[in-house]
């Protein structure tokens, strides 16, 4: 069994001749989640003498009770051909199943939540790309304790998820079917006319990820531990002309446990943001860039050279969004973020704990296009027509910044820089519509990755002619007031 780390995650591959051999725990477990799958659909089971009320309004729990339960339900079937990444089959598949319950209390200053997201995977090919960033059964991803500080301010403690800025580097996640959750102190509180982040904390290490246990659904809690440590601090929003700045320092400190070696990361991310919110009609800009030092360790042996890091980051987008229905916002973007090179300096960058889903396309089983090693342009049409659907459509090129490391996430790599950096073009699109207002959405999904020279002529490319993915998923939110008793 081999491991490729990706970002904060790990994707997982089957060696030769692994066997399954499902548990009677695994078996409770599967039995566990479609039970939990079953709950949204119970609480919004309403008669039809209320369907009605369901088109109109959503649950707002009243201010006066402390206590409320909220959560979701997601059923989501993707498929692939023509695979991109090294290493799998030219074809994958996945349908995934995530419910989430969150028990929340709010009383005068005090805070407190806990939560379970029940993330399972079925049909998955072994050796395919399903991994435990896309199974995380029965885990309790928040459990804090908090106080509000002012009228904005918070202050947590426990397991949490959070945003950060642009989400970039920070990120709970949303089209990914697992999250990211983080153990430690995290407080946000209003500062310089914008908003002040500070967090230190031990990220959330998914288990089991061995392809099998994944596969199984198996239930293992997460883990954490001082091998690996997150912390930063990040200010955004502050006013600045006609936008608004956000600046960020982020820390990675990463080490060796006795079964399980890592690159012993560590990393010091600065990150520098001016942006003009897109909400309203008219022209917007966002100009982002992140700069990465540290060092890092060749390779995962004990005795492997370490390796000064400086790798970089940077976004730019502008858009203009058109007055009236649609509200169509059209926007030209432009994302580049370094590779390895020669000189002995590593120089691929880390996005850490970023999403990716809202510049660069699906992740899940396709994932092709991620925050390393890319330099690509794009332009984008995004529509609204109305309260209930919104979509947009997309199109990139694509080339490798180094051309000796592997492209992006693809794992593809010619050493030797004789297969060009030209990686293809990417159309991605999405629609989403509420079949019930706040009750039920579908989500649409589509990729085509068009290989360029370098996808097609690297040694280990595979040869599977162009990427397409689909995804199709329904989503049911649910929630209520806990009354007192």
């Amino acid at each position: 069994m081999s491991l490729d780390r990706v970002g904060g995650g790990q994707r997982v591959r089957s060696g030769p001749g692994a066997t399954f051999r499902p548990s009677s725990r695994s078996g409770r477990a599967v039995r566990l989640g479609l039970l939990l799958s079953c709950l949204p659909l119970a609480w919004t089971g309403a008669p039809a003498a209320h369907a009605q009320e369901a088109e109109t309004s959503a649950p707002e729990p009243a201010p006066h009770h402390p206590l409320s339960l909220t959560g979701s339900m997601r059923v989501r079937y993707e498929a692939l051909r023509g695979q991109a990444h090294a290493g799998f089959p030219d074809t994958d598949s996945l349908l995934s199943i995530r419910t989430t319950v969150l028990l929340a209390y709010a009383q005068d200053r005090l805070r407190a939540g806990v939560e379970l997201q029940d993330s399972r995977g079925y049909f998955g090919k072994r050796g395919g790309e399903v991994s435990a960033n896309d199974v995380n059964a029965f885990e309790w991803i928040q459990a804090y304790a908090g106080l509000t500080v002012g009228s904005e301010g918070l202050v947590r403690i426990g397991r949490v998820k959070f945003d950060v800025g642009s989400r970039r580097l920070v990120a709970a996640h949303d089209y990914r079917n697992t999250a990211s959750a983080f153990t430690g102190l995290v407080a946000t509180l209003p500062a310089s006319g914008g908003t002040a982040t500070l967090f230190y904390t031990l990220p959330q290490q998914h288990r089991p990820d061995d392809q099998d246990a994944v596969l199984a659904n198996r239930v293992q809690w997460d883990h954490e531990g001082f091998d690996l440590q997150f912390w930063g601090t990040h200010l955004a929003g502050v006013p600045i002309g006609s936008g608004t700045l956000d600046i960020g320092y982020f820390g990675l400190n990463e080490r060796d446990t006795p079964d399980r070696p890592t690159r012993n990361r560590k990393l010091h991310s600065l990150d520098l943001r001016l942006a003009d919110a897109p909400g309203r009609d008219g022209a917007d800009f966002e100009l982002e860039a992140v700069y990465q030092f540290g060092s890092i360790r060749a390779d995962t042996t004990a005795d492997a050279a370490e390796l000064p890091v400086s790798a970089w980051f940077v976004h730019a987008a502008a858009g203009y969004r058109f007055p009236g229905a649609p509200h169509a916002r059209v926007s030209l973007t432009y994302d580049q973020a370094s590779g390895d090179g020669s000189g002995g300096r590593y120089g691929r960058f880390d996005t850490l704990f970023g999403a990716r889903r809202s510049d660069l396309g699906p992740g899940a089983i396709y994932g092709a296009v991620g925050r390393a090693n890319i330099l690509t342009p794009s332009v984008r049409l995004e529509v609204t027509p109305n309260q209930r659907l919104d979509g947009f459509l997309a199109y990139r090129a694509m080339w490798l910044d180094s051309r000796t490391d592997s492209f992006s996430t693809t794992a593809v790599r010619d050493a030797s820089g004789g297969s060009g950096r030209f990686a293809g073009h990417q159309v991605e699109g999405r629609v989403r519509w509420w079949l019930l207002p706040h009750r039920a959405q579908l989500e649409l999904n589509a990729a085509w990755l068009k290989k360029g020279r370098f996808l097609k002529e690297a040694p280990n490319a595979p040869s599977t002619g162009d990427t397409l993915y689909g995804a199709v998923s329904l989503s049911i939110p649910f929630g209520s007031v806990v009354q007192k008793r």
